[in-house]
């Protein structure tokens, strides 16, 4: 029984495995169709500093940096808060809110591009960072939200009754006390935050056309043209822009697997 257990962790993780080597594979390829199959002969590592000049990676990756790292502030700021608010207060205005949140992760995003653009237009926020960081945050609140307030309602009241007691106001409380205590769902948080933020496409190829503002899923795609696509650039392209992805994920990786063992069992 351990045996086939083994086995059939060890088919699943070459199954995981066989997309990033192929990707890796077609970014070392000397062909711009990626034709040279998995098993090239000659590995050219020139394809990533080509790929880099190319797509205008270093702008690209300021971008990405700076609207993922505002989004993860504003989300883990705003939900951390309003989820204590909805666990701490249940008053029936936060049980609707918190019902609001999660009927809103059900609509898809491309259904609110429209109004969206209308928005974006009118408070001038098309081709900012700032602007776009405040969209991602938004669409990273409902879940945020939803993954905090499991894992607050398994925390004891009593933490945070005597701060009160010691004379802390509740929101002083929340910030010296709670807040501390919630650093495993808040890696979780940041890692559900900031992938579909540093991935996003859908929403920023409308929203920052200019070529300064463009973000890494937009540099990647410039490889595509009317006329075909080069595969090899693209996926040079792609290796750079997933690094810094894998490198925040190893890092936080035990604090993301806790915080969301516990947000399942909580509550």
């Amino acid at each position: 029984m351990r045996f086939f257990r083994y086995f059939v962790m060890i088919i699943l993780v070459i199954f995981a495995i066989i997309p990033f080597y192929v990707l890796f594979m077609t970014a070392l390829s000397g062909s711009p169709s990626g034709g040279e199959g998995v098993l090239i002969r000659e590995f050219h590592w020139s394809n990533f500093s080509k790929a880099w000049e190319l797509s205008n990676m270093s702008q690209a990756l300021f971008n990405s940096i700076a609207i993922t790292f505002c989004a993860i502030f504003v989300s883990v700021l705003f939900s951390s808060s309003a989820s204590f608010a909805i666990v701490r207060v249940p008053t029936t205005l936060h049980k609707i809110v918190f019902f609001a949140f999660i009927f809103s992760m059900l609509v898809p995003a491309i259904i609110n591009i429209v109004p969206l653009y209308t928005l974006m237009r009118q408070i001038h926020g098309i081709n900012t960072i700032w602007a776009m960081s405040l969209l991602l945050a938004t669409t990273a609140l409902p879940l945020s939200i939803f993954v905090y307030s499991n894992f607050i309602r398994g925390l004891s009241k009593e933490i945070e009754e005597a701060a009160i007691i010691d004379g802390c106001s509740l929101f002083t409380a929340f910030w010296r006390v709670t807040f501390p205590l919630l650093r495993p769902v808040t890696a979780t948080v940041i890692i559900l935050t900031a992938v579909p933020a540093w991935n996003n496409y859908t929403q920023s190829v409308f929203f920052l056309q200019d070529r300064s503002m463009q973000t890494i899923p937009l540099a990647i795609s410039s490889f595509f043209t009317t006329y075909g696509a080069d595969w090899s650039m693209m996926a040079a392209a792609s290796v750079i822009g997933m690094l810094p992805t894998v490198l925040v994920f190893l890092f936080l990786q035990r604090s993301f697997i806790k915080g969301m063992t516990a947000g399942a069992v909580k509550g």
